[in-house]
């Protein structure tokens, strides 16, 4: 399979994604990892399965070809948001090594599934080494920025480093904030989500200096989330093509902001697949394949 998705906004034609069937698996099974994992409440396996299929009606008008991530007995619920789990480059995967211990299991399982699609693994991250995928925001081609904090630490990224060798040219890594700590849910695209290769959307509250000047350096416009908007995932975009995107809904002041600056946006509701569990659009997605 081909194989190449070094940017966050190019068309995307092929799609990893896990459904909530084989993730959530019962709600019996719901019930009993929901507390360990840190959601926010409780999610109803009835109304995510629909919510999901929403979703997916969403991501089925722009992406022509789609893979679904079988279930596995490594994977628990959070297994849904199988951006985390793994980076893609022309030379193969990248299987990353969860911050979250109960996450572990993801990229193996993910790993196996590519191989079978023709998909080589490129390498992983081992050792003490943490990376996860929300950490990760491919600027252009050869631009990688990499979130520091508590999912993603120094050895992961020295081990990324040596792992792209050759594919990025600028490498930039962006210190995260301490925010609700390290059973909190943070990562690098929690404050910002591309949407355009020169318009993205942020949370400046949270931005480092240094990073969000280099942003706007590069030319980058910031759409900027409003206070009242970020802890519902204002910042969590998915651009499904250059200013063409799946948004969570419930972000009004976002939304009306994004289609001022020409963005054509799509809402799916995500009590159960999205806020309980704190993964927006881009946390439910990895693109495989995107035009350059």
């Amino acid at each position: 399979m081909e194989l190449g998705s070094q940017s966050e906004v190019g068309n995307i034609q092929k799609i990893l994604i896990k459904h909530p069937r084989d993730a959530f698996i019962s709600q019996e099974s719901v019930d009993a990892q929901w507390k360990a994992l840190n959601y926010s409440a409780r999610p109803d396996y009835a109304k995510a399965l629909q919510e999901y299929e929403n979703f997916l009606d969403l991501l089925k008008k722009d992406v022509a070809e789609i893979h679904f991530l079988p279930g596995s007995e490594k994977t628990g619920l959070d297994s849904v948001y199988v951006r985390d789990a793994l980076i893609t480059t022309p030379k193969g995967v990248v299987l990353c090594n969860m911050g979250k211990k109960e996450r572990r299991g993801e990229p193996a399982a993910a790993g196996e599934f590519l191989s079978r699609l023709g998909i080589p693994v490129l390498g992983a991250i081992t050792g003490e080494g943490r990376l996860e995928g929300g950490d990760l925001i491919w600027l252009d081609e050869r631009t990688l920025a990499v979130g520091q904090g508590y999912r993603t630490n120094e050895e992961g990224i020295h081990q990324l480093k040596g792992l792209t060798a050759g594919l990025v040219d600028e490498f930039t890594v962006v210190p995260l904030p301490h925010w609700r700590g390290p059973q909190g849910v943070f990562h690098l695209m929690t404050m910002i989500s591309p949407v355009d290769f020169d318009l993205a959307v942020v949370y400046s509250r949270l931005l480092p200096v240094p990073f969000r000047e280099w942003l706007i350096d590069r030319g980058m416009k910031l759409v900027e989330v409003p206070d009242s908007e970020f802890r519902s995932m204002g910042c969590n975009v998915l651009a499904n093509s250059p200013r063409r995107c799946i948004t969570l809904a419930g972000n009004p002041q976002t939304k009306r902001m994004l289609e001022d600056q020409g963005v054509q946006v799509s809402e799916y509701v995500g009590e159960e697949i999205s806020r309980k569990g704190a993964g927006g659009p881009t946390c439910l997605t990895r693109p495989l394949v995107r035009a350059a």
